[in-house]
């Protein structure tokens, strides 16, 4: 037996570190997909292949578990770990692992390699993929990343490849409040959301965003509140510490943002939108300081060329913007971001599709969908 499945990286178009301070997200996938080709095993082996790394990873579902397992493997195998700890009695298996989302770019190359491997494991076992599930494996996927991988993250990626919908952006509250589906119009009023992958990586394990996250912990505690999410920006006179204030500040007011961006997205009103990603970016620049000189000069260069709005997305350190664009200035914004680069001395930025796609699933279900070398039992 055999499965195919496939999962999106994502945009988060605006909602950045609100996820693990009980706040508000917008995350939308996009046409970058990592697939994965399962297939059952005759023994309790895992053997795990990537076209993106020489060497296999291989071994059993106890020898995934934190600690175990480095690098690229361990978002695969760790997904695997988390689905057995979750209860799934997962059979041996062969997986040959594939993705065009960019490492390292900030669109979630990370956890579309999990809910990847989620949807086909789980699909291997002979269950359907309905939301109910679904919603169990943004769990499972967000503690491999975790406890296994050791990026301590807030579950907003997770949620936008498993549960984005078709053409719309996921209105995550992590307050409580359930998903909802906000629709994503622009393309029918020629507006483009182009994604520049400024070709520095960007990587949450070895960078500051677990600082980050722990900055913003102790501005909860010093304030004495639940989350952020319960805090105003008139409680930030309370705070000491000039560090905490710029943290909570971007939290509080980020939140704020993506209310005025659902706003805009019902009104159709793009400029009222662009407004709002050029008030995250300075907020994530100034406040919070995750961007670098690269993410602000692709978001200068894009507005100085016509965009409506600008900001780097994703948790920063490097990585990707993005840029509201009305589609006759495209061509002349991506060149003229490409200009500045050049005048930099940087390479050039590669610019990615923005286009609002669908959520991770099985896409093929039977061996012929496997390359040779991948029949049940194999150990190639």
């Amino acid at each position: 037996m055999a499965i195919t499945a496939s999962a999106p990286g994502r945009v988060n178009l605006i909602g950045e570190h609100t996820d693990y301070t009980g706040g508000l997200c917008l995350p939308f996938a996009i046409p970058y997909t990592t697939t994965v080709r399962l297939t059952r095993r005759d023994d309790d082996r895992i053997r795990l292949t990537t076209t993106h790394a020489p060497r296999p990873w291989e071994g059993r579902l106890l020898d995934a578990g934190p600690g175990a397992v480095a690098g690229w493997a361990a978002y695969a195998a760790g997904t695997l770990w988390a689905l057995g700890e979750a209860g799934f009695d997962l059979p041996g298996m062969d997986v040959l692992i594939d993705s065009t989302v960019p490492i390292g770019a900030g669109l979630s190359s990370s956890a579309s390699l999990e809910a990847a491997m989620a949807v086909g494991a789980v699909a291997l076992c002979g269950r359907t993929l309905d939301s109910s599930l679904r919603r169990e494996l943004v769990e499972v996927c967000r503690r491999a990343e975790t406890e296994v991988v050791g990026a301590p993250t807030g579950g907003l990626d997770q949620h936008a490849v498993l549960l984005a919908p078709e053409g719309g952006a996921l209105l995550l509250d992590f307050d409580g409040a359930p998903p909802r589906a906000v629709p994503l119009t622009w393309a029918e009023d020629r507006v483009v959301l182009v994604i520049i992958d400024t070709g520095v990586t960007h990587a949450l394990v070895e960078g500051d965003y677990g600082s980050r996250r722990a900055e913003c912990e102790a501005a909860t505690a010093a304030l004495g509140v639940r989350s952020l999410r319960a805090a105003t920006l008139a409680d930030l006179g309370r705070l000491q510490d000039p560090v905490l204030t710029r943290r909570a500040r971007h939290v509080i007011s980020e939140n704020s943002r993506v209310e005025d961006a659902v706003a805009a997205l019902g009104a159709r009103d793009w400029t009222a939108l662009g407004r709002t990603l050029n008030a995250s970016h300075r907020s994530l620049r100034d406040d919070f300081e995750v961007s670098c000189p690269e993410l602000d000069l692709a978001v200068d260069a894009a507005l100085d060329a016509g965009a409506l709005g600008a900001r780097m997305t994703g948790g920063g350190f490097g990585g990707s913007a993005i840029a509201l664009v009305p589609a006759e200035r495209v061509d002349g914004c991506r060149r003229a971001v490409d200009a500045a680069f050049t005048r930099a001395g940087l390479a050039a930025p590669t610019h990615l599709d923005g286009t609002p796609s669908g959520a991770a699933a099985v896409i093929a279900d039977d061996a012929a969908s496997v390359g040779p070398g991948y029949s049940s039992g194999s150990s190639r």
